[in-house]
């Protein structure tokens, strides 16, 4: 694959960007490899906080002009990027797959929610409604509207290199908002690439530098964000003990915080399922982006009438998984990022044995010259008990938990009964056990689905979890308030100044 467009052959690359000037970083070099097949892709300096500090300087003074710009005119310069990603995707689809590790049809959808977040971001710029309520006061009139908050601090994870940055830029960007992106370090040329893909945009439309800013670097460049008193949003996707890091030196500063963190994510599957779409949307929730995704299936909560069924089609359909090159398109399962992550994964599954656990689908390490990068593992099934401390935990590799339940009451306390809290479902027909998974006293996460699986959400709705998830919302309904601050106005329009709740003041 030549990716010459976006990565030089030889040299490092430039690590940071303001739109469309680009400046080599000065501080730690940071190589990229392929999970794929262990090549280097290209390599880099980090930022020192020096070019740190021109970046920032650079969004303040954009906001300033930015801000003026009437949101559909914003907008527009949105929509010509949703119209770039389009041009670029298949290659920027492939650049995705081959950094990251995903499947090649995930690399493309990647892209294809960029698409999507730039519509509807192009929308919702005619759309950022305030209210107006009645006064108390004669002559008065109250009403409710928002305002950009300036430079918003993007912190992006590994697994979705491209499409969080996105979810969180578009929104903000339309909203009058300025955007400094850290991404992942094991994955800068993903983001490299984006910056480069927009620039012609930005240049077109007359963009001021410093509106769109990319800062690449490791977790220094993200501590620089979240003690910058100059940034009131720090949007961050990532672990959960990464998360409570950033939220703590961002609170001390007192300024926001937009949070999506880990996932131990369930299905519940009862006696009334469709079982062929309970299997379906189990397996992909289990092993699509080789277990990486933040709303992974984690755990198979199965009724005890159908436990011994749902395994045997369950180690069924793991025989038939194909494990290899996600370019591939006949391949189902990709590697993981690195090999760290895979001794994550060996750990887990040691973790779950000595715990009592015992294995449906067994995991390894594959070896052989099509698994030469050391990062694809066997997709893994075991059998376990809720209380297990690592059924607690969250494993970012593809391992799914078998727990057995024999009410719906019971099923609903185990699907709620670990830390996290991103996405959950249940597979039924039954509409009472529906109907109770979605009320009050079902599900505790922010994404609760009924016969669909725990994985992929669609960008209209807004994306986010409770508990240890970070209580974050990215993406559609009304997230965009995130990137705004509220203002309250009160106008009088009478020729006295009455106060409220009818105190007298006299002079």
């Amino acid at each position: 694959m030549n990716f010459s467009t976006w990565i030089p052959s030889t040299g490092s690359s430039p690590a940071i960007c303001t739109g469309t000037h680009w400046m080599p970083g000065t501080g730690t070099l940071i190589p990229s490899y392929s999970p794929v097949d262990g090549k280097k892709i290209g390599e880099l300096n980090s930022a020192s906080k020096v070019e740190y500090e021109i970046v920032i300087e650079k969004a303040q003074t954009a906001f300033l002009h930015w801000r003026k710009m009437p949101a559909p005119q914003r907008g527009e310069v949105v929509r010509q990027m949703g119209e770039a990603f389009r041009t670029h995707k298949t290659a920027l689809g492939q650049l995705v797959s081959y950094e990251m590790g995903k499947s090649l049809q995930e690399g493309l959808g990647e892209v294809q929610e960029m698409i999507d977040i730039c519509d509807f971001a192009v929308g919702l710029s005619r759309q950022l409604y305030g209210l107006t309520m009645h006064s108390e006061r004669p002559g008065h009139r109250m009403y409710e509207q928002y305002h950009p908050l300036g430079i918003v601090g993007i912190i992006s994870a590994f697994n979705f290199p491209t499409a969080v940055w996105s979810w969180n830029a578009m929104i903000a960007l339309v909203c009058g908002n300025v955007c400094v992106w850290k991404p992942s370090e094991k994955t800068p040329f993903c983001a490299i690439a984006c910056h480069h893909i927009i620039a012609s945009v930005l240049e077109k439309n007359s963009v001021p530098e410093g509106v769109c800013n990319l800062v690449v670097g490791g977790r220094e460049v993200g501590e620089w964000l979240a003690a910058d008193v100059r940034i009131p949003l720090i949007s961050a996707t990532g672990s959960t003990a990464m998360g409570k890091k950033v939220a703590a030196g961002v609170g001390q500063r007192l300024g926001r915080t937009l949070l999506e963190l880990g996932g131990n994510n369930a299905i519940i599957i009862t006696p009334d399922a469709d079982l062929d779409i309970a299997i379906r949307g189990a397996v992909f929730g289990a092993v699509g982006t080789a277990g990486q995704r933040c709303t992974t299936t984690r755990r198979l909560i199965i009724h005890e009438s159908l436990y011994e069924t749902v395994k045997q089609k369950l180690k069924a359909a793991y025989g038939q998984l194909r494990i290899g090159n996600p370019l591939d398109q006949q391949n189902h399962v990709g590697p993981l990022i690195d090999t760290d992550a895979v001794k994550r994964y060996i750990a887990a599954i040691e973790a779950c044995k000595a715990e009592g656990g015992r294995f449906l689908v067994e995991g390894a390490v594959l070896s052989g010259p099509d698994f030469s990068s050391g990062c694809y593992v066997q997709p893994c099934i075991a059998e376990a008990m809720p209380q297990y401390r690592i059924v607690q935990e969250e494993t970012f590799a593809p391992l799914l938990y078998l727990l057995s339940y024999k009410t719906i009451d019971e099923a609903i306390a185990i699907q709620n009964g670990v830390p996290q809290g991103l996405s959950s479902s249940i597979m039924t027909l039954n509409l009472r056990e529906a109907e109770l998974f979605l009320s009050p006293e079902g599900s505790d996460c922010g994404i609760a689905n009924v016969n669909i699986g725990t994985s992929g959400a669609e960008i209209g709705g807004a994306f986010g979890g409770e508990k240890e998830t970070g209580g974050g919302r990215e993406s559609g309904s009304d997230s965009w308030k995130a990137y705004m601050r509220r203002q309250t106005n009160t106008i009088n329009y009478s020729r006295s100044i009455p106060l409220a709740q009818g105190i007298q003041f006299d002079i």
